[in-house]
C-alpha cells in the first residue's frame, strides 16, 4: 500500500530531499559537575533575591495585600517568561480545564491560544456560537467588550469569554487580508460539539469529519467509518480541517485505525528522561489499507497533527489543504499544595520520521490555499446545514462549493484509474 501510494504520489509533485546532518558532542563529565554546583549556587542567590523583593512588597506597598496574591502574581511571572502553552491555574480554572477534555462547556465555541500579546482563534467548532456568526481559524481577538486584548492572559481571556447560557459578550478581531477590525455580538450558548459528521461523496467515496479528540470521538469515528466501509466504500477523505485536537489517547486511537499493530505512532522528547517516549499502535487496524486523503488546514492543531504526520509517514494517506497549526506539545499537569495546578510544557511531539510538529505544523503533499473570503463563504455555508434534517444536510452538502475537498475528491478517482491501469 506504501508502495502504491508512494508511486501515485510521484505522478503528481516533485520532492526534494533533505539531508540532516547530526553531530555527537563528547560531554566532559567533570564540566557537568562544576556547571551543576555553579547552577545550585545560582539558585540560592536568586531565591535570596526572590525573599527580599517579597518582603518589601509586603511590608512596604501603599495597600496591604495578601500573601497569597502576591505569591500568586509570582509564579505568574515565572510562567510568563516560558512559551506560550505553559500557565499557572487556580484550582477553579484546573476545573475548567477537566470539563473542556470532557467535551461539554458553555461559551461561545472556540478553540483559542496565545500569540504574542493577542489571543488567538485555533478554530471555532461546528454548530456554536462563534462559528454560526463566522468566527474564522486564524482571527486575532483585539478586544473583549470595549476593553483592549492586548497582553490579555489564557485564564482571563476564558474568564471574559465565557458566562451564563444566554449572555452576550463583543469582541473585536483582526483577521488576515482584512484592513479593519470586524466587530460580532455572540450570544453564549453551552457547548456540546458534535464530533463526527459522515457520508459517501461519488460512488465509493467515503467522507468523514472529525471535529476534535475529546470524549467519546474515536468510537464515534470507528462505528461511522465501519459503516461507510459496510456500505460500499472502497476509500476515505479524511476531513481534520479546523479540529483543535484533544486527547492524546485520542488521537492515537484514531491512528492505530489505519496502521499495523507495533508501528510508531508518534515519540515526545524532553528534557526530563521520563518525557521522552514513543507511542505505537497496539490495536488491530479497523481499516488497514484503505486508500486515504486527510484534509488539513492551519485550523487543525495538536490530535489532528498526530494523526496527519503518522499517517502521512507511514504512507497511509495523502495531504492536502494548508499547512496546520503547529501545536504539538506535552503540557503536564502538575498540582500543587493548595490545589492550584502547573500546565507546564514538557516536551514536543514528533512524527514518526523525526519531523517536529511544534511550532512548524506537518506540511502537506499537495498544497490547496483558501483564501479569507473563500473561508468565510464557506463558513456561511456550512452554517446553514445545522438547520436541516439528516438527509437535507447531506444533499446541500454534497452541492457546497469546497475547492480542497474537490482536489481530494478528483486524485482519489485519479488515483482509482491509475491503479486500474497499474493491474493491467
Amino acid at each position: 500500500m506504501k508502495k502504491n501510494i508512494t508511486i501515485f504520489l510521484a505522478a503528481l509533485i516533485v520532492s526534494s530531499a533533505v539531508m540532516i546532518t547530526v553531530s555527537v558532542i563528547p560531554v566532559n563529565l567533570q564540566s557537568r559537575q562544576n556547571a551543576e554546583n555553579a547552577s545550585q549556587e545560582d539558585i540560592h542567590e536568586y531565591m535570596r533575591l526572590f525573599s527580599d523583593a517579597f518582603t518589601i512588597i509586603r511590608d512596604n506597598y501603599v495597600e496591604e495585600m495578601p500573601v497569597k496574591d502576591i505569591i500568586y502574581g509570582a509564579i505568574d511571572g515565572m510562567i510568563g517568561v516560558l512559551d506560550d502553552y505553559s500557565q499557572f491555574m487556580e484550582p477553579k480554572t484546573a476545573d475548567r480545564v477537566r470539563e473542556d477534555s470532557e467535551g461539554e462547556f458553555g461559551g461561545l465555541g472556540i478553540r483559542i491560544t496565545k500569540e504574542g500579546e493577542y489571543i488567538k482563534v485555533i478554530t471555532p467548532m461546528p454548530e456554536t456560537p462563534a462559528y454560526r456568526k463566522g468566527i474564522l481559524p486564524g482571527d486575532l481577538i483585539v478586544e473583549i467588550d470595549g476593553e483592549s486584548a492586548r497582553g490579555i492572559s489564557m485564564e482571563d481571556a476564558v474568564n471574559q469569554l465565557r458566562g451564563p447560557e444566554g449572555t452576550e459578550v463583543t469582541i473585536s478581531i483582526k483577521r488576515e487580508e482584512e484592513e479593519d477590525y470586524i466587530k460580532y455580538t455572540i450570544v453564549r450558548d453551552t457547548i456540546v460539539p458534535r464530533k463526527v459528521f459522515g457520508r459517501i461523496i461519488s460512488q465509493d467515496i467515503a467522507y468523514i469529519r472529525l471535529t476534535d479528540f475529546s470524549g467519546n470521538a474515536p468510537e464515534v469515528f470507528k462505528k461511522t467509518i465501519q459503516d461507510k466501509i459496510s456500505g460500499g466504500a472502497a476509500s476515505l477523505i479524511l476531513d481534520l480541517r479546523n479540529n483543535p485536537g484533544g486527547l492524546l489517547k485520542a488521537a492515537i486511537e484514531v491512528s492505530e485505525m489505519f496502521l499495523s499493530r507495533g508501528d510508531l505512532v508518534v515519540y515526545t522528547q524532553g528534557r526530563a528522561p521520563n518525557q521522552s517516549r514513543e507511542f505505537h499502535s497496539t490495536s488491530r487496524p479497523v481499516a488497514p489499507e484503505i486508500p486515504m486523503i486527510i484534509l488539513i488546514n492551519k485550523g487543525s492543531a495538536s490530535g489532528s497533527e498526530i494523526v496527519a504526520g503518522s499517517l502521512q509517514d507511514h504512507g497511509r494517506a495523502i495531504l492536502v489543504g494548508e499547512t496546520t497549526f503547529g501545536k504539538a506539545s506535552v503540557q503536564s499537569i502538575i498540582t500543587l499544595e493548595d490545589s492550584s495546578s502547573l500546565r507546564l510544557t514538557t516536551a514536543e511531539y514528533f512524527t514518526p520520521g523525526g519531523n517536529p510538529i511544534h511550532g512548524e505544523g506537518v506540511t502537506p503533499d499537495i498544497e490547496v490555499k483558501l483564501t479569507a473570503e473563500e473561508k468565510r463563504l464557506m463558513a456561511e455555508e456550512r452554517h446553514e446545514l445545522y438547520t436541516l434534517s439528516e438527509e437535507e444536510r447531506v444533499e446541500r452538502e454534497a452541492e457546497m462549493r469546497d475547492p480542497q475537498l474537490a482536489r481530494a475528491v478528483d486524485i482519489m478517482r485519479a488515483r482509482a484509474i491509475f491503479m486500474r491501469g497499474s493491474k493491467d
